[in-house]
C-alpha cells in the first residue's frame, strides 16, 4: 500500500518540466485534434476541450469549433505540423481565429494570450501537484459508457444539417418517456447551435428504448456477485455515482435486466430516410433502473459524440474537477519561496505582494525548501496519513492510480494535526485547500503570508478567491 502511494504525482516533475522550454509560454486555453472525420472539419483543427477561466473561454471558443484560419492564414494552406507553431507563437499577444460551427458558418474570434514566465508555477498547477491533500476537491476520473456510435458512409458535411424535429409517437404508453427524452435532446442540440424547427427540419430525431428482464439470465457467478458498482458522472446530481450496471465485457447471461436507449438522426434534406448518425446504449443491470433517469444522465454524454465521433464503441470520458484557493501568486520553479509574478487585480496584487518578494512562511509553515524536499515530504505525508482515509471511497483516477480515497470524516482532528506537522511534512501549500475542515478547523478562510522584501519583513493577510473548475471531455 505504501509503495502505491509513492506513485502519486510528483511536485518535482511538474516543477522541472517547463525548464526545458523557452523563457515564455502563452496559454490559449483549449486543446484540439486534426480531424480525420469526413463529416466534421476533415483535415482541420477541431476544438476538443475549452478550459475554465481561460482566454479561449472568455473569447467564446466552444467545443467542436472548426478552425478555418489562424491570423488570416487558411489552415489548408499550411502544413499540418505548422498549426501548433502558429497557435503557440509568443511574438504576438493576440491571436485571431476564424472558426465555424452550427451557429455560425464563419466567425472571427480574437483571443488575448495569457503569457507567463516558464520560471513560474501558478496555483492551478500546484493544486494538481498537491491534489491528494484534497481529493474531494481535485481529481480526474475516467469512466466508460457502452455506447455504439455509427455514421453514414456518405462523405457529407454535418454542417449542412442545422435544424431538427422529432418523429411523432402515437403510443400513449411511452409518450411521457418520449417527451422527457426529447426535451433533453432539444437542450443538448440547441447548446451546440442547432435549431429546433418543426416546420421544415433538416433531420428528424428518432429515439427508441426498452427495459426488460433478461430472458437469458441464468445465475450470477461469484465474480458477478462481488463486482463493485460501476461509477460514472451523474450530471443531474453533479457527482460521481455508483450504478447497478455490469461491465460491457461481462457475459449477458449474468445480467438480470437489459436496458437499451438509442438516438437516430434521419436525413430529411438531401436523401430522405438516410441515417446520418446513431448512438445506442446497451446496459446489463443487476437491478431495475428508470429509463427517464438513465436518459437524463446519459443523453448529454451520448451527444458529446455529435457531430465529431471519437469512439465507435465504448466511449471514454474524463471528468476533471479542481477547486482551490486562488491568490494570484506565481512561484519560482527554482526557488519556490520567490514570487516571480503576481496576476493583475488578484487578491495578492491588491494586498501589495509584488515580484521578487520572498515568502518565508504561509500560515506559519516554512517555505525555504527545494522542490525535491517538498516532493519527499509530500510522499511521506501521504504514506503516514493513509490510515486516515476512508477505504469505502477508494477509486482509480484517470492516470491509473488505484489508491485514491477521500479523508475519513471521523478522523478530521488527526488529519489536521498531520497537516500542522510542518517540520516533517512541509505542508505550506496546503493553504490551497485551507477552506476544508480537515486542514483548517477554524473555518477562517484568510491566510497569513510572512514576506521578506529588501531586508524588510512584512506580514500580509490574504483573503483568497475560491476557484472551481469542472470539465467533461472525451478521452
Amino acid at each position: 500500500m505504501k509503495k502505491a502511494i509513492l506513485i502519486a504525482i510528483s511536485v518535482w516533475n511538474i516543477i522541472t518540466l517547463p525548464a526545458q522550454q523557452a523563457d515564455v509560454s502563452c496559454r490559449l486555453g483549449f486543446s484540439y485534434e486534426i480531424s480525420n472525420n469526413i463529416h466534421w472539419g476533415k483535415d482541420k483543427p477541431v476544438i476538443m476541450k475549452v478550459y475554465p477561466h481561460s482566454p479561449a473561454e472568455t473569447a467564446g471558443i466552444i467545443q467542436n469549433d472548426i478552425i478555418e484560419k489562424i491570423d488570416g492564414v487558411s489552415v489548408t494552406e499550411i502544413p499540418i505540423d505548422d498549426v501548433d507553431s502558429l497557435l503557440t507563437a509568443t511574438e504576438n499577444s493576440r491571436l485571431e481565429l476564424t472558426v465555424r460551427n452550427f451557429s455560425s458558418p464563419s466567425r472571427v474570434v480574437s483571443i488575448t494570450k495569457e503569457c507567463y514566465s516558464n520560471r513560474a508555477l501558478n496555483e492551478s498547477q500546484l493544486a494538481t501537484a498537491f491534489a491528494m491533500y484534497s481529493l474531494e476537491r481535485t481529481h480526474d476520473r475516467l469512466f466508460i459508457c457502452p455506447f455504439v456510435t455509427t455514421t453514414t458512409d456518405d462523405p457529407i458535411d454535418f454542417l449542412h444539417f442545422g435544424s431538427f424535429d422529432f418523429t411523432v409517437v402515437e403510443d400513449s404508453r411511452i409518450s411521457g418517456i418520449e417527451s422527457t427524452v426529447n426535451e433533453i435532446l432539444k437542450t443538448e442540440l440547441t447548446q451546440k447551435g442547432l435549431q429546433y424547427n418543426p416546420l421544415n427540419p433538416d433531420f428528424l430525431i428518432h429515439t427508441y428504448y426498452t427495459f426488460n428482464e433478461n430472458p437469458r439470465f441464468k445465475h450470477k457467478n461469484k465474480a458477478a456477485k462481488e463486482q463493485a458498482s460501476i461509477f460514472r458522472y451523474d450530471i443531474t446530481r453533479d457527482k460521481v455515482t455508483g450504478f447497478p450496471f455490469y461491465e460491457s465485457s461481462a457475459p449477458e447471461s449474468e445480467a438480470e435486466y437489459i436496458l437499451q436507449l438509442g438516438i437516430r438522426f434521419v436525413d430529411r434534406r438531401f436523401t430522405a430516410g438516410r441515417i446520418l448518425w446513431e448512438c445506442e446504449a446497451n446496459e446489463m443491470m443487476s437491478a431495475p433502473f428508470a429509463i427517464k433517469e438513465y436518459a437524463a444522465i446519459h443523453i448529454p454524454l451520448m451527444c458529446m459524440q455529435y457531430p465529431y465521433v471519437k469512439y465507435n464503441r465504448n466511449a471514454q470520458f474524463i471528468l476533471t474537477k479542481k477547486a482551490y484557493n486562488y491568490t494570484g501568486i506565481n512561484y519560482g520553479i527554482y526557488r519556490l519561496n520567490e514570487v516571480v509574478d503576481v496576476d493583475p487585480n488578484s487578491p495578492a496584487f491588491e494586498a501589495g505582494i509584488r515580484p521578487h518578494d520572498i515568502i518565508e512562511k504561509i500560515e506559519n509553515k516554512r517555505m525555504d525548501h527545494t522542490a525535491g524536499e517538498f516532493t519527499a515530504a509530500y510522499h511521506q505525508f501521504l504514506a503516514g496519513t493513509l490510515k486516515y482515509r476512508d477505504s469505502k471511497t477508494r477509486f482509480t483516477d484517470a492516470n491509473g492510480f488505484q489508491e485514491c480515497m477521500y479523508w475519513d470524516p471521523s478522523k478530521y482532528a488527526q488529519i489536521t494535526k498531520a497537516f500542522n506537522d510542518d517540520k516533517h511534512h512541509m505542508t505550506a501549500f496546503s493553504y490551497l485547500y485551507f477552506f476544508e475542515p480537515y486542514i483548517n478547523r477554524s473555518g477562517n478562510s484568510s491566510c497569513t503570508f510572512d514576506l521578506r522584501r529588501d531586508g524588510e519583513k512584512l506580514q500580509i493577510v490574504l483573503r483568497p478567491l475560491f476557484h472551481s473548475e469542472k470539465t467533461i471531455e472525451l478521452n
